[in-house]
């Protein structure tokens, strides 16, 4: 069965993606980075729409399968908060004043 870009869009599940693309994975590395990586995932996909030009669907797909398995492949070796991916990771601590911010004169 032939796979599209109108099928793809219906997606929503992380699990979803990973069987529509046929991809073997993990379900705990997916059930604890779930967010994390569909974040990276949605990131890499919007690389590719920038950057795709005159793909055909099927070369878009496919850029899709890999990037997918790139965002999951990233969470095997690597953390959410190393990734900081999400605002709340980058965001400093307000009324909070950190140990490294204080000097002794």
């Amino acid at each position: 069965m032939s796979k599209s870009l109108s099928q793809f869009k219906q997606l929503a599940d992380a699990e979803e993606y990973f069987e529509f693309f046929e991809l073997p994975y993990d379900a705990q590395i997916v059930n604890v980075n779930r967010l994390h990586i569909l974040k990276k995932f949605s990131q890499y996909v919007r690389e590719i729409d920038a950057h795709s030009g005159d793909l055909s669907d099927e070369e878009k797909l496919s850029q899709y399968c890999a990037a997918l398995q790139q965002a999951y492949d990233v969470f095997l070796s690597s953390t959410p908060l190393e990734q900081k991916l999400f605002k709340v990771f980058n965001e400093k601590p307000k009324n909070v004043v950190m140990l490294t911010d204080i000097n002794s004169d």
